[in-house]
Parts: C-alpha cells; sequence; structure tokens
C-alpha cells in the first residue's frame, strides 16, 4: 500500500507541475505545443537520470525510484497529450509541423534520457 501511495502522490505532483509549466508556454506558438515538448523534455532527462541512479545501487532507494519514475514522470509526462496533439496538426492538414514535432519529440526525448543516464554516472 506505501508503494500505491508514493505512485500516487509522485504523480499528483507532476501533473500539478506538467499544468503550470504547459498553460503559459502552449499557447505561444500556433502549431507547436511548447509546454508539452519541455515537460516531456524535461521528464525524458528525469527518468534517465533517476533510473541511472537506480543501477548505482544505494544513490536511490526503490521507493525513491518509484515515487520519481514511476509516480512524478508518470503524472508529469504527457505522451496522451502528445499523442492528442499530433493528431490536431495531422487533422488541420499541418503535415511538416507534424513531422517537425515528432521528430524534434523522439530525437530530443532519446538524447535527454542519455544525458540523464550519464549525469547519474557522474554521480558515483
Amino acid at each position: 500500500m506505501k508503494q500505491a501511495f508514493l505512485v500516487f502522490l509522485g504523480g499528483g505532483l507532476g501533473s500539478v507541475l506538467r499544468y503550470l509549466i504547459s498553460k503559459p508556454l502552449n499557447p505561444l506558438f500556433q502549431n507547436f505545443f511548447l509546454g508539452t515538448f519541455i515537460v516531456n523534455m524535461i521528464g525524458c532527462l528525469l527518468i534517465g537520470f533517476v533510473l541511472g541512479l537506480t543501477t548505482k545501487g544505494n544513490l536511490l532507494s526503490s521507493n525513491g525510484a518509484l515515487f520519481l519514475a514511476t509516480g512524478f514522470c508518470g503524472g508529469f509526462t504527457t505522451f496522451s497529450a502528445f499523442a492528442f496533439e499530433k493528431h490536431h496538426l495531422l487533422r488541420n492538414g499541418e503535415l511538416l509541423n507534424f513531422a517537425l514535432y515528432m521528430l524534434s519529440s523522439i530525437g530530443v526525448g532519446i538524447l535527454a534520457v542519455v544525458l540523464g543516464l550519464w549525469l547519474a554516472k557522474l554521480i558515483s
């Protein structure tokens, strides 16, 4: 039950932070959801960092990893919003914006995970 509470608490915090970041940033560009993009990239960086720390042994407890990776990152990152926004671009015929956003989100997201893993290595 403790683990479920940690996921619940982390997810709630992540969701609120996602809202606070996305709400002011998403309207800045007509066909690029900047807030969602930033949240997803920060989430990729954080999950890489957290999972990197958990592989180092005692640097992060299993409960800490559960709270941060499953809870916080799960509530913070916005893949469902990401998918909906891509549908919006396709529906409006914004094929170039769709392709650029997809490629940049996936490419930068992977790089952010790698950077998080690398940063975790620096701590040990």
